[in-house]
């Protein structure tokens, strides 16, 4: 059975923390590749200062070249409407039947599950990997899943829970980088080094297209 992780985001831009959780993830959970899905419409960021879909995934694309197991999926991109994590693994789930799905999230996603459409039956489809992150992990998600009984998740070991559906909710400790989208916005917006923040590819990019950029996240 193939064990696939999944990444999903708006990726505003891709930037070397989003590469080294999958590359971490992918070495805690043995998974076999990682598939990084961008967001074609997020249903909870405004459109102003969002980077085209296309050069979204043209940056990612960029960014995982040459990196083995690491892989784009644009799956999103003909959807209509907004881009739901529920209906992305629904219909992964569905396209790869015979795959172990990791959903790879941070502990603070995890703590507003409940806030997503659907968001506590997302174990339906997917085992949830979640990257222990602002000095969140074990204790906190088990004190999520204590208040949210509609979940029925039990312990099952450490840092690890099992949903009804059987799939598992795993709290996976990886190195911390404290790098966000935002922070390489405003850095770019001041014409600051961007070296070893961003992978060179989408570095190059961002530099041919700096104009177009700007407006947008001006």
């Amino acid at each position: 059975m193939t064990r696939l992780g999944i990444l999903g985001g708006t990726f505003n831009p891709v930037h070397v923390g989003h590469i080294r959780l999958a590359l971490e993830m992918a070495e805690a959970l043995k998974l076999d590749r990682v598939e990084l899905i961008p967001a074609a419409r997020p249903p909870h960021k405004a459109d102003v200062g969002m980077l085209p879909f296309d050069l979204r995934a043209r940056l990612l694309t960029l960014a995982v070249a040459g990196t083995p197991g690491l892989s784009v999926n644009l799956m999103e991109a003909d959807r209509p409407g907004p881009s739901y994590t529920w209906d992305t693994l629904s219909e992964m789930a569905a396209r790869a039947p015979e795959a172990d799905i990791h959903f790879i999230l941070g502990a603070c996603d995890l703590l507003n599950l409940h806030l997503w459409r659907r968001g506590p039956e997302l174990c339906r489809f997917a085992n949830l990997a979640v990257a222990s992150r602002d000095r969140l992990g074990s204790t906190e998600v088990e004190r999520y899943l204590a208040g949210h009984p509609e979940m029925g998740c039990l312990p099952a070991g450490p840092d690890r829970w099992r949903a009804p559906s059987g799939k598992f909710i795993e709290v996976v400790a990886i190195p911390r980088l404290d790098i966000s989208a935002s922070f390489i916005r405003e850095r770019f917006r001041h014409g600051s080094n961007l070296r070893f923040l961003i992978p060179p590819g989408v570095e190059e990019e961002l530099g041919r297209q700096r104009d177009h950029v700007l407006s947008l996240w001006s």
